[in-house]
Formats: C-alpha cells, structure tokens, sequence
C-alpha cells in the first residue's frame, strides 16, 4: 500500500507514484503518477512530470475530484458553544472535507425540532454561508415559501440574484408544506433564473406515525407500518403538475427509496421531463432487516424508512445505470435528542465522513458498483442536476485523495462533526479519506 502521506501538501512539490486516477468525467480509471505542486493538482500523466521531483509511493491509494453533496443539514450558523455536541457551520466543513467532500449543499430549513437558525427564506441570509479559506464550497438551498411552511412565496427573484444554488420543498399534494398550487406556479415563475427545484415527494399525511414500511418486516419487529403510496402517489402527483407546466424547470427529486419510484422518474425523464433523482447512501447500504441486525438503533429510523431488498437492488441499479445519484442527507442530531425508541426517535443520522468508505467497502469492493460508477454518482451525476461545470481532474481542480485499505474505528476523537448520529459509532471500517483539496478562488 501507499506510504504515510507528508501532513501539509500545501507546501510540497510532490510526485504522487502509482496512484489509482478516477476521472468520470473522462471516465478514466488507470493507474499513473500525479503531479502535486503546493497543494495544487499540476499533472496527471507521467510525460508531463519532471523528472527532479520526489517521488511518493502511492500504490493502492486513490485520487478522484471532489465529491458534490446534493443535500445536507447545516448545522449552527455561528460558531458560539450553545452545545458540544451541536453541530456548528465550522464542524460540518471539517467533517465535508473528512469525508471528501469539496462541494455541499444545505437544506434551508434546521433539523426538525431543533431550531438552530432561521430558515433560509431572504436573500440576505445567504451570506450567512460565506466560504472560509480552505473550506468546502457551500451549496445554499433556498425555502421556496416563507418559513418553508408551503404558504407564501419566499422572495424567488432576490434569492436566486443573492447566490441560492436553487429553491427546496417538500411536496406532499395535500395542503400542508406541499401545496401543489405553489409548486405549480413555482414551476411556472422560476424557468428564467436557471435554478433548480429540490422536491421531497413525500405524503405525511399517509406515512402518519410509521417509521418502516409495510410488510413483513414492520410486523416482525412490531414497528407501525408505512405504505409505500406515501412516496409513489406523492411523486407521481409531482410528476403530474410538471406535465401541466410549459417547459417547466429542471426538478430534482430527493430521498427516492423504492423502485416504483425509479420508474417513475424514468418514464418522465423518456417524455423529456427535466427531473432528475437521487437516494440517501443508506438507502444503498442497508434494507429494513438492519433494524433486527442493528438492534433496533435508532440512528437507522430515516424517512423514508429503510427499503425493502429488492428497492435497495432496485436503487443499486440505478447507481450502475447513470439514472440516480447519491445524497447524504447528514443529519447531525445530538445524542440526547437522537436517542430515543427507535419509532420515537426523529429521523436522520450523519454522513459526510463515512458514505465514501462504506459505500467503497460494501458495493465497490463486493463488485455491485464499479469505482467510476461510484465516484460519479458522487460528483459527476449531482453537477449536472444543478447545472454546474463537470468535476475533473484538469490543473487547478478540487482532488481527494482516498485510501481503500486504512482501517479506522468510528468515535468522538475520529470524527470531525460533532454529531456522534450514526448506528456505526464505535465500528471499525475500512477506507479513509487521506486529504481533500479545495481550490481557492473557484
């Protein structure tokens, strides 16, 4: 494997030998020799490296573009103690970078319950999310109504001239914070300023208080069923009120955990519906059963719930056909409020540092995905639905350097967020992310 990586690059000029190059964009995987000078990525063929620089083993390790986050929860604007365990903007960058993640975008509203800072509905809130040297970029998803209550417009114009990378709802086709009379005239107003929707199809009012879905494995468990309409007749309502839009915008639809719903994307998508979809990473990584494997852990409670096996398969597949991406959906809850009965508990656990490793070590490394196949539903797949330039690995790019074969165990002093929300606290993995290079002034 690679030797021990020098701890500042920022000030080397290095020759990186060996390394594993995963480009999806020019869907390169090889093995070759990069050139780092300072920080910066200067060449990723041997031909164009010269020949007086020191040379490090990099064999074994891998070296892709940045990674894009569809979606997080931020965390505390400021970085005052209101807890040590509250996540704050600085920790989630810390645990965006320890996870590779260059690029981040943040849901407009708090946590559920916790009320952490306002919701992100006035233009000038979104200088609330200005970039640190070294930082991950931030991503600012805007609420499309005030107070993302699904009632009055949020001020779409401004938000969108102020930086909002685009606007969030949920939509649920009832009258709650779904309301399908503003999607639709969103849909109608929002085509001139290039901005995308993110939209939760979801319907609480026939998920109610369930926290698995129907099925055998609600019954086993004891746990109140949710049926599966609450995501598909939601989606399919959505995909209903963008047929009735003149070239609507382009709508991206998040949290998809059920094959139905992947085929409903698809069949919009082949009448030239500009929709696009991606699914949690644990959605990829566990089916309902892990709730008796994991001892009912709450940090496995999401909404939506886990899937069933076949829609895990189901969602696999659509990773392996270029039709989903992967979000992490980070959820930094505290451990008081996340530690409840498991159908008590709120829904969410964190992500940002651990869906690269186990997504590698569970799917690449078992042949379900391909590296390319992973990494571009990481990077490539979530630029293009918000209309952004492709990662590369051109001069001057973000880069991550990713080690499959480094084993380390999830704690409080390994974890750079402050939220400890996950059912792999205390495990041991395999794969870490060595070191993520942010480019200033992109």
């Amino acid at each position: 494997m690679g030797s021990t990586l020098p701890a500042d690059l920022s000030l080397l000029n290095l020759c990186l030998r060996g390394v594993r190059l995963l480009d999806p964009w020019q869907q390169r995987d090889e093995v070759t020799d990069v050139w780092l000078q300072r920080g910066r990525l200067r060449a990723t063929e041997p031909a164009g490296i010269p020949a007086d620089i020191p040379r490090l083993d990099a064999a074994g390790w891998v070296l892709g573009p940045g990674l894009m986050d569809l979606y997080a929860h931020s965390g505390e604007i400021a970085d005052e103690e209101l807890s040590p365990s509250r996540e704050t903007l600085a920790s989630l960058g810390a645990a965006a970078l320890a996870g590779g993640f260059t690029q981040v975008g943040l849901l407009p509203a708090p946590l559920p319950g916790t009320a952490t800072f306002p919701v992100l509905d006035q233009p000038e809130q979104v200088g609330r999310y200005r970039r640190r040297p070294g930082d991950s970029r931030w991503l600012p998803w805007a609420a499309l109504s005030l107070e993302d209550k699904g009632e009055a417009a949020s001020p779409w114009g401004e938000l969108a001239q102020a930086g909002a990378i685009g606007f969030a709802a949920s939509f649920s086709g009832t009258s709650s914070a779904g309301s399908p009379v503003l999607l639709r005239r969103a849909l109608e107003y929002l085509r001139p300023w290039n901005k995308p929707l993110l939209v939760w199809a979801w319907d609480p009012t026939l998920a109610g208080s369930g926290s698995l879905y129907e099925g055998v494995w609600a019954l086993r468990l004891g746990l109140k069923g949710i049926p599966t309409s609450a995501e598909t007749a939601a989606l399919a309502r959505l995909l209903e009120v963008m047929r009735s839009v003149a070239s609507p915008p382009p709508v991206h639809v998040m949290r998809l955990s059920q094959a139905r719903s992947l085929e409903l994307v698809r069949q919009a998508q082949a009448e030239g519906l500009p929709v696009t979809a991606s699914t949690t990473w644990m959605h990829l990584l566990l089916a309902e059963e892990a709730v008796l494997e994991y001892g009912y852990d709450p940090h496995l409670r999401l909404l939506p719930p886990l899937p069933r096996t076949s829609d895990r398969e189901a969602l696999i597949a659509g990773i392996r056909s270029g039709s989903l991406g992967i979000a992490t959906d980070h959820a930094p809850y505290t451990y008081e409020e996340k530690t409840l009965p498991f159908a008590e508990a709120p829904p969410g656990a964190i992500g940002l540092e651990l869906a690269l490793p186990l997504l590698w070590q569970n799917l690449v490394e078992t042949g379900s995905l391909t590296a390319l196949q992973l990494w571009s539903a990481l990077s490539l797949y979530p630029a293009r639905c918000l209309g952004l330039e492709p990662p590369s690995l051109d001069p001057g790019s973000d880069w991550v350097l990713f080690d499959p074969g480094h084993t380390w165990t999830v704690s409080a002093a390994t974890l750079c967020s402050r939220s400890l929300a996950t059912p792999w606290l205390g495990k041991t993995l395999r794969g870490k992310v060595l070191h993520t290079h942010v480019e200033e002034g992109s």
